[in-house]
């Protein structure tokens, strides 16, 4: 039974170390089972289920955010119970003390790994005594690493909010594409929007890099309850796409690569978080909305017949918005739409304290 009690304590901390590491130290995406990411699936579908309960505002967008730091903590408790289990069977397997119960094992374990030292129970072969100082170095190796690892998740997420705070005034609260554009036309301005698609090409690469190491990161939310990092990602697309169904001469190179990496991070993000696309989900552009953003191209001197227009933005459209839609519906995060909602104000218009900002007549 020692034996056996051995090879169970072995397993659980050289799996709870490999998951671990895997997790905070290892930058790049690991495939096949892995303990953190049985976690988030059983743990989130739960949660998403109560959430999807709730009707839409800032009680349900509440509850929903909570689940990321909350998740973290429960993962980091959860790797530091197993590690202490797993010990506990090493130690009654190498002989620590034979007059131990087994939550006196427990005890002594905790009080090694946390490097406590208390000196109630002292180990009486030389292979315990081995094991004590092995599980004192990973306790506290262990505590190092998860307090290294808070300020990388941290600064990924500030980040990833910063742009989408600053996309606010770019494109409306929510982003829409065709409010992007429409407001660039109007403050004939549109000559700043490649080198603001470029920028989102980075973000959306660092976004694609954090959220493929940092699991996490896909469940923290935006400080508004109109703002989401895939709201945003899918605003971008949206205006890369038009932009690329006008088929203007030497003006879309841009926003074909961000058409590519943003691509690129919708696909690998819903994988990572078993999202299966949804090709035959509904249509999030209506025939009215294709004509108004036609109109806008026009008046700002881009000639396209619209049939044209019209077709080759439909098969942009089929690249990203299936796995959009998927983590949409995973994640319980609304997308955008293409063009604005009447009457609905930019979150810098309004305020807590008042209805609306004072310099609102501003715009």
């Amino acid at each position: 039974m020692q034996i056996v009690g051995g090879l169970i304590g072995l397993f659980l901390v050289g799996g709870v170390l490999r998951d671990a590491f895997e997790t905070i130290v290892l930058p790049r995406r690991v495939s096949g089972v892995r303990l953190s990411k049985v976690f988030y699936q059983l743990t989130w579908k739960p949660w998403a289920a109560v959430g999807r309960r709730m009707p839409l505002g800032d009680r349900r967008e509440a509850f929903l955010s909570t689940y990321g730091p909350i998740s973290l903590l429960m993962l980091i408790v959860l790797w530091g119970i197993l590690l202490v289990c797993g010990f506990a069977l090493l130690l009654w397997a190498a002989g620590f003390d034979g007059g131990l119960s087994g939550l006196n094992y427990l005890y002594v374990s905790a009080t090694m790994f946390t490097t406590l030292g208390l000196g109630d129970f002292l180990p009486k072969s030389e292979l315990a005594r081995f094991l004590s100082v092995i599980e004192a170095g990973t306790g506290f190796g262990f505590l190092a690493v998860v307090i290294s690892y808070l300020p990388v998740l941290y600064q990924g997420f500030s980040r990833r909010e910063t742009a989408i705070s600053m996309l606010d005034e770019w494109a409306g609260s929510p982003p829409s594409a065709g409010e992007l554009y429409r407001r660039a036309v109007r403050a004939g301005a549109t000559d700043e929007l490649r080198p603001m698609l470029a920028r989102w090409e980075e973000w959306t690469a660092d976004l694609l890099e954090s959220h493929l190491s940092y699991q996490v990161l896909c469940y923290f939310r935006s400080q508004h309850e109109n703002q989401s990092w895939l709201a945003a990602l899918t605003a971008i697309m949206d205006m890369s796409a038009i932009w690329q169904a006008t088929k203007t001469e030497g003006t879309t190179w841009t926003s074909r690569r961000v058409y590519a990496i943003g691509r690129h991070a919708l696909g690998d993000l819903s994988q990572v978080l078993r999202a299966a696309p949804r090709f035959d989900a509904p249509a999030r552009l209506s025939d009215a909305q294709e004509r108004a953003i036609h109109k806008e191209l026009a008046s700002a001197g881009i000639t396209v017949d619209f049939d044209v227009f019209r077709e080759r933005l439909k098969n942009l459209r089929k690249g990203y918005e299936p796995y959009a839609t998927a983590l949409s519906e995973e994640l319980l995060m609304e997308l955008p739409p293409w063009l604005p909602e009447e009457g609905r104000k930019d979150n810098w218009e309004t305020t807590a304290w008042e209805g609306s900002a004072p310099g609102e007549s501003l715009r």
